[in-house]
């Protein structure tokens, strides 16, 4: 049985938003966030409670590259499936950051395919699209549904992709061809519409709603064994100044918003995706609803 986890790298969440065992990892948030080192990460890694099957709630998206350690520990075939507004994938430096990080899972001979939903953004157009792994693109290795409408002309051509009115057929298509396979899933809540979660990047298309449909999807067709929620907006702090003017250069100018406003949409969302993730655990789903809106950036 896999068991969940609250791993606390930022205050992104209230300690109490799931009911699971809860880990303060704040001491390592500024040495991992964006980006950190390989000597960094295995320290961290050392340090985590749990190992092989788990769902890991943890913080901002940019720490999403922590996804390719929790998959790191699943030890058996597994195929990853992806919702978020950016595809992660890029191949450029650095080799530890939350743009990056699809590739670090693709190194495991363990990880069969990997599939993205819900991108939105411009690394798919020209020429963002060059700095990915061809090989596992054209091998169907890693396939990617991104929105047509938030792609240029070169995105669409490349990238045939989906429309609200269309999304969730193809994605019955695509959850009928898993049957008999052990997946992995992971959630950044940039995938969500502006209205429907806060978070540190540019905000995607679907709605809470449909992200708990897709999953109970892929639970009538193949079989969840591990996964994670990351993407609740946090203050950014960072432990080394490449690391800060990096993220500062890549991260979008986004609007002002209220603590106690994003800690109450972050929640709502929180209380539809976590237990459709978790098989629909009641006690998880009651501790999401219990995430308060008093959650200050600390």
């Amino acid at each position: 049985m896999a068991e969940s986890l609250h791993i606390d790298l930022d205050g992104a969440w209230p300690r109490e938003a799931i009911a699971g065992r809860y880990h303060d990892a704040r001491a390592w948030g500024p040495r991992l966030r964006y980006c950190t080192s390989v000597e960094e990460l295995e320290s961290f890694a050392a340090e985590m409670p749990g190992g092989g099957k788990a769902f890991t709630l943890f913080g901002s998206g940019d720490f999403h590259h922590l996804t390719a350690l929790w998959v790191r520990r699943v030890a058996e075939k597994v195929t990853v499936i992806s919702f978020d507004n950016h595809p992660d994938w890029d191949t450029r430096p650095p080799r530890w950051g939350c743009g990056t990080w699809l590739n670090r899972a693709l190194e495991y001979p363990h990880v069969e395919a990997a599939a993205i939903w819900g991108c939105g953004n411009f690394e798919l157009n020209w020429p963002g699209h060059l700095f990915t792994d061809r090989r596992a693109l054209d091998s169907g290795r890693l396939r990617v549904w991104p929105w047509s409408e938030r792609l240029a002309p070169s995105g669409r051509r490349r990238f045939p992709g989906i429309t609200p009115l269309d999304w969730r057929a193809r994605f019955q298509a695509f959850a009928a061809q898993l049957v008999g396979r052990r997946l992995y899933v992971t959630v950044d809540l940039d995938c969500l519409d502006a209205a429907e979660a806060a978070t540190n990047w540019e905000s995607g298309v679907f709605t809470a709603a449909d992200l708990a449909w897709a999953l109970r999807e892929l639970r009538a067709h193949g079989e969840i064994i591990g996964g994670d929620v990351c993407g609740a907006i946090s203050r950014p702090r960072y432990a080394r100044w490449g690391q800060r003017l990096l993220a500062r250069w890549d991260h979008p100018r986004l609007n002002k918003v209220r603590p106690a406003e994003s800690a109450a949409l972050n929640a709502r969302a929180l209380a539809a995706i976590w237990p459709a993730l978790t098989r629909g655990n009641l006690d998880d789903a009651d501790a999401a609803n219990r995430a308060h809106s008093d959650n200050e950036f600390k």
